[in-house]
């Protein structure tokens, strides 16, 4: 089938070969890449109707912006796909400014970073039924068998792919504990030995766990030239909103987010106010600074 695909980053670029690969007709608009149309309005006029859109951008400011355009030059029956990491409650808004027009909305959490084009894309899809059978073709062909499924209604896809990112969060925080705590034992012990052993047979091997592997293996064995600093792009908080909203406890989830915001900060304050006041109750020494940076005393 026919599909205007919008924004050629890694994933929009990859699912584009991976479509064409598979026999549908591209049409592409991104400002930054060579593509089969140089405006939106061009990239409309270069498919029949009724048209798909697939916006794969950042979720934000570009999203709403392609949105607002999309729906201001699409026709009735046309379908905008945002195939971002798009908050859920837009999506439920956007799907309700569409239908307004008669323009149909889905809403497609995407999940498979660098495997993507070779092993297929997770989908997680919300929106009308009609919208997504209209759809289904290019959603089949970009999932691996048994790896797509409409969720549920508007904003669905986009809940589901939050949810899931938020469990990503965890999983992430478990495996840099661990080899934190590896790091620092008395043994001599080979990392990328180790992240490469458990992919075979052991329970906690997984997706993450590969690409730790080849993290090892691409810095030498270590991480020492890469900056303690870990950002967050939204989801993990999203997902702590809800589970607080829906009075559900994600201690894990909200421990992991709390964890990347430590990461960022240089000084740590509040480690200068419990110091001070173990030492105003306790008598207990306080390090300068300096003294901090060198370490523990060896005596």
């Amino acid at each position: 089938m026919q599909l205007g695909m919008i924004g050629l980053g890694r994933m929009g670029s990859n699912m584009t070969k991976r479509l064409e690969e598979r026999g549908h007709e591209l049409k592409t608009y991104d400002p930054q890449v060579d593509s089969t149309a140089a405006t939106l309005e061009e990239l409309r006029d270069q498919l029949s109707a009724p048209r798909t859109f697939w916006m794969m951008v950042p979720a934000g400011a570009i999203t709403e912006q392609t949105f607002q355009t999309l729906i201001a030059i699409a026709e009735a029956g046309d379908v905008i796909v945002d195939g971002g990491n798009s908050n859920f409650h837009d999506s439920q808004r956007r799907y309700a400014e569409a239908k307004e027009r008669g323009v149909k909305f889905v809403d497609a959490g995407v999940s498979g970073g660098v495997w993507g084009l070779a092993n297929g894309y997770c989908l997680m899809v919300g929106g009308d039924d009609d919208a997504v059978a209209q759809v289904e073709p290019v959603f089949l062909d970009l999932a691996p068998k048994d790896g797509y499924a409409h969720v549920g209604a508007s904003g669905a896809g986009h809940f589901t792919k939050m949810v899931h990112n938020g469990i990503e969060y965890g999983l992430m925080q478990a495996y840099a504990e661990g080899f934190d705590v590896m790091e620092h034992s008395e043994f001599d012990l080979d990392l990328t030995q180790i992240a490469g052993i458990w992919r075979y047979g052991s329970v906690v091997r997984s997706c993450l766990l590969e690409l730790l592997h080849s993290a090892f293996e691409q810095h030498g064995g270590n991480l020492d030239d890469i900056a303690p600093y870990v950002e967050d792009s939204g989801e993990g908080r999203w997902t702590i909103h809800e589970a607080i909203a829906e009075s559900v406890p994600a201690p894990v989830i909200a421990a992991s987010l709390f964890a990347r915001f430590a990461s960022r900060d240089e000084i740590n304050f509040a480690a200068k106010v419990a110091a001070a006041l173990r030492n105003q109750f306790g008598g207990h020494a306080i390090k300068a600074v300096e003294q901090a940076k060198a370490g523990p005393d060896p005596r």
